[in-house]
């Protein structure tokens, strides 16, 4: 039997929109287990990407808990879910949110620079994982001057530099062309058998999503049964 590594139970998110509450999501309840590949699908306004980045702390549930290895994630404070985030999750968005500044192997570095980690250190890390992802001729290359899944090769790089538990991957191939999609999709399978990271990705790609260990569907804020 898998372990869970993060779970959501009773997941309520709403906003008020002028004279009335908009419901996002409703009474989700969710587990994540260690190695899976878990597509949540749904289209655009079903809620998807709120749950995802209430999973990944964030935002805030307005009612619900979110549980990682058994401890309670709104419990705490946002320094510490800060820090869990940097330990424990790596994410990698629709547009590659690099800073464009700076060239391939600074971005990938940057989460383990922040969090104090020997520089020197940290970018041998980054190099190696450039070269992972298939780009060691494009470290000093800056995000204007690579296609764009060459930018979302060096988002996956920059998820993976501090070996998280979990990538959390918002429509991850949905700015790509097919070419590109199924050259990232071929690395999220190559990640998660070599180095048993679990992913989870929502989009809104059946293709996608039939290549995932699990989907699950998600219509106006609640799973279907």
């Amino acid at each position: 039997m898998k372990k869970t590594l993060l779970s959501a139970k009773q997941i309520c998110k709403s906003y008020n929109d002028a004279n009335h509450t908009v419901e996002i999501l409703k009474n989700v309840d969710l587990s994540i287990f260690e190695n899976e590949k878990l597509a949540i699908l749904g289209a655009s306004g079903s809620g998807k990407s709120t749950l995802l980045h209430i999973l990944g702390t964030l935002d805030k549930p307005n009612s619900g808990n979110v549980n990682f290895d058994g401890g309670n994630l709104n419990t705490l404070s946002n320094k510490q879910q800060a820090k869990f985030r940097n330990q424990h999750l790596g994410f990698v968005y629709q547009f590659h949110h690099l800073l464009p500044e700076f060239n391939a192997l600074e971005n990938v570095a940057m989460p383990k620079l922040i969090s104090g980690e020997n520089k020197s250190t940290t970018y041998d890390k980054a190099s190696q994982l450039l070269e992972r992802v298939g780009l060691s001729h494009r470290l000093e290359n800056k995000p204007h001057q690579l296609s764009g899944g060459e930018r979302q090769r060096v988002a996956i790089a920059r998820a993976l530099i501090n070996n998280p538990s979990i990538i959390m991957a918002d429509e991850p191939t949905g700015n790509l062309d097919n070419e590109s999609s199924d050259s990232i999709i071929a690395l999220i399978h190559d990640i998660n058998e070599s180095e048993g990271t679990c992913f989870v990705i929502v989009t809104h790609d059946h293709q996608l999503a039939e290549q995932m260990d699990r989907t699950l569907t998600l219509v106006n804020g609640q799973f279907l049964s």
